[in-house]
């Protein structure tokens, strides 16, 4: 058994791609090994801006020896079958062996191949990786025809064993593998010798380079936290910049500076994403304020005055970033107080998409929707409309402009600054959310009805144009909308119709395309050079598919918009009403693949709470499924339900009788729906099944009523007993018809019954 030890020496690694490439030099690696006959006990890889290095452990010392039987063709085969198998195997014809089997003679190639050494086949895997390295960008240098992320310097490559280590004889592109590697490029540049892991290891932290990307994470953690907390102050948490600062330094050096006392008045977010997005640096806060108060940067190398020259430098520059943002802030602010009329018209002259307006057309649907909305969140109309209004003005900010990720959070202190109502001010923040499975949903009634129907009409809208999710392909990030209606809903426990606000942001949505197209039209007979029929042609909706021949020729459609443009402005006003008519009859069936869509959306995301697919089908098949919080608790309640025994013993039941049922209609051509009557019943325990039946509809009426799916499905528990003793005792198809019928209208009983708190036929089991 021996150790690998392989280091790859280049110039600087960009800190996002260091993670992914130590995981693949592991993977390729040790695959490679492994399919070329080595095992191994255990690897571990590394990486640090200037080198990449694998760890493996217990690795054999030779492949084993393989000895592989192959069948060929009957020795009475043609020649050319003869010799394609010899070339097949390698082997000449006087080395194959003749043996019989069932079908005659037949030719049988014995091959044996020893096994090989490690070294050699460390040699030619390396080699093979680090020609295929999966680098996201790499480059070539020189004259050579090798790519790699920087240019590749030297490589060091031991086997060790008790004995010693060996070298591997191997080379590319002029690059020899050696035991030597060499430390920090300034505390250490020089060249040394390494024996094993641990010594290379260890021999790297004497020359000043931390090798495991966590033990950098840590030191830095540590150092800064530590130099905050002697001036009383704290750092503010960023795991994303901390692995990001750790693979840009081998010898983090940390070092604390304070931000200038006229910058602090800016928000702390603002400085937080300044500081970090220009410089890297840390944000350090005062715990007693809030307010970012100073800085910790992460250097690479050690200084005689501790980093007073360093300090220094990155402050110099922090102050020109800083006064950009000061410059970018109070500008902002004068915007604000003057009511953001700036930035209204501004978002008048931004395209939103080109069928669907203006940005500020968007943000006039997004209004009449979070009206209409309000009520259902409990949130008062007037203030949800306002909020939306304002909700995306900070869009024109130069704030904003400067950094997109305070987006929402600017509209808040702009939102602020004008004066307007808190809850205003807080749906500007937060109607962005969720962003994700895992974000926040807003808990402000305002903020919730301002993010639905942020969410709603961009549903509405790509569906109106026909840009709906296929595939993988979601350009829109409709998925990620459909599952934020959602959590809205259901979280916030929104007993919203959506079916009506789908429809009614559909309709606002085709009226915005239809104007959009009509305007397209204007501007193209004032210069017929401007704009492509195709662009007006575009989806459906006007009536020509330029994708679907089959639909309207598309020179017909140009005929059509030919005459529309000869006929003047009447023309264009008579296709706006024909084309908004057009798109007023596809509302309906628009809307329900809408709601399909929102329903496909539900599945998933409860199948990630563990309801399964069959329950929420049984739940989404009854009436009422536009609400979203009454199919949650409807498929919570049955999903809890059939994870009881009762549960599933009257699941059984129900199908049986319905099985029973739907053969017994089938064969006579009538439907059993009614007249079932105790009277003809010959057995206690069918006496005792129309009893219990009677208990269970004078329970489950009221529970659905009141929407108390526990109790209706306690109800339904019941009936697991009687139900299970009636089958136990009584045959439905006897000879006598009167009982027959009587019986088979007590099972329509039972279905209809069950039916009434799901559709249970969907139910798999």
């Amino acid at each position: 058994m021996a150790d690998l030890l392989i280091e790859l020496l280049s110039e600087e690694i960009p800190a996002r791609m260091q993670p992914k490439a130590a995981e693949d030099l592991r993977r390729l690696m040790t695959d490679g090994l492994v399919e070329a006959g080595l095992t191994y006990a255990h690897a571990a890889s590394f990486a640090t801006p200037r080198r990449l290095a694998l760890a493996v452990e217990g690795l054999s010392d030779q492949s084993r020896a393989v000895r592989e039987e192959r069948k060929g063709p009957a020795t009475s085969a043609p020649e050319a079958a003869v010799q394609g198998f010899l070339r097949a195997t390698g082997l000449t014809l006087d080395q194959l062996e003749r043996r019989q089997d069932k079908k005659g003679e037949t030719f049988f190639a014995v091959i044996e191949k020893p096994g090989r050494a490690a070294s050699e086949i460390v040699a030619e895997v390396l080699g093979r990786v680090i020609r295929d390295f999966p680098w996201p960008k790499s480059m070539r240098w020189g004259s050579g025809s090798l790519r790699w992320v920087r240019p590749l310097q030297s490589i060091l490559c031991l086997l060790v064993r008790e004995e010693g280590a060996e070298i591997v004889p191997f080379e590319i592109e002029g690059i020899r593998a050696d035991n030597t590697t060499r430390g920090h490029r300034f505390h250490a540049p020089g060249e040394f010798a390494v024996t094993s892991f641990e010594d290379y290891e260890a021999k790297l932290k004497r020359a000043h380079v931390v090798l495991q990307a966590a033990e950098r994470r840590d030191r830095i953690r540590h150092d800064a936290a530590t130099l905050a907390f002697a001036q009383g102050l704290e750092i503010v948490e960023d795991e994303g910049l901390l692995t990001e600062v750790a693979g840009l330094v081998e010898w983090p050096v940390t070092l604390m500076g304070r931000i200038e006392e006229q910058f602090l008045g800016l928000p702390p977010e603002v400085l937080q994403t300044s500081m970090k997005e220009h410089q890297k640096f840390f944000s350090v806060r005062n715990p007693a304020t809030g307010r970012i108060e100073g800085f910790v940067t992460v250097a690479n190398i050690e200084t005689a005055d501790r980093g007073e020259t360093i300090l220094a430098g990155n402050a110099k520059v922090l102050r020109a970033r800083l006064s950009d943002a000061r410059f970018f802030w109070e500008n902002d602010l004068r915007v604000a107080k003057s009511g953001m009329e700036e930035w209204k018209e501004g978002l008048r002259a931004v395209t939103f998409h080109n069928k669907l307006g203006s940005q500020w057309e968007r943000i006039e649907r997004i209004a009449a929707l979070a009206r209409e909305i309000a009520p259902h969140v409990g949130a008062e109309p007037d203030l949800a409309a306002q909020a939306a209004t304002v909700a995306k003005l900070d869009l024109r900010s130069s704030m904003v402009g400067e950094f997109p990720e305070l987006q929402g959070l600017m509209g808040r202190y702009y939102a602020e600054a004008a004066g307007l109502p808190s809850e205003v001010a807080a749906a500007a923040d937060e109607h962005y959310s969720p962003l994700g499975p895992n974000d926040e949903v807003p808990v402000a009634r305002v903020s919730v009805a301002v993010a639905l129907a942020d969410k709603i009409d961009t549903l509405t809208g790509f569906w109106a144009i026909d840009e709906k999710p296929t595939g993988s392909k979601d350009p829109f990030a409709l998925r990620r909308a459909a599952l934020g209606v959602i959590r809205l809903i259901s979280e916030r426990d929104a007993r919203l119709p959506l079916q009506q606000v789908l429809e009614e942001g559909n309709l606002q949505a085709i009226v915005t395309a239809t104007n959009s197209a009509a305007d397209k039209l204007r501007r193209r007979k004032e210069n017929p050079g401007i704009i492509k029929l195709d662009d007006v042609l575009g989806f459906g909706g006007y009536g020509f598919d330029v994708k679907d021949p089959k639909r309207q020729r598309v020179q017909d459609a140009n005929d059509f918009l030919s005459r529309v443009l000869d006929g003047g402005a009447d023309g264009i006003t008579h296709f706006e009403g024909v084309m908004l008519e057009n798109l007023r009859q596809e509302n309906e069936a628009r809307v329900a693949d809408l709601l399909s869509f929102l329903h496909d959306r539900l599945k998933v995301h409860l199948r990630d709470q563990g309801i399964r697919h069959d329950v929420i089908d049984a739940c989404l098949a009854m009436p009422g499924n536009d609400d979203l919080v009454l199919l949650v608790r409807r498929a919570e309640a049955l999903a809890a339900f059939l994870k009881t025994e009762d549960g599933e013993n009257l699941l059984q039941g129900f199908k049986r009788a319905a099985n029973l049922l739907g053969q017994a209609e089938a064969k006579d051509g009538v439907e059993y729906s009614f007249g079932a009557d105790p009277k003809w019943s010959e057995y206690d325990e069918e006496r005792a099944l129309f009893a219990a039946l009677d208990a269970a509809e004078a329970r489950i009426r009221p529970a659905m009523e009141q929407e108390d799916f526990g109790e209706a499905m306690s109800a339904l528990a019941a009936l697991r007993g009687p139900i299970d003793a009636f089958f136990t005792v009584a045959q439905i198809n006897t000879d006598n018809q009167v009982i027959r019928r009587n019986r088979l209208n007590l099972l329509s009983r039972i279905r209809r019954l069950c039916l009434e708190v799901a559709d249970l036929t969907k139910v798999e089991g």
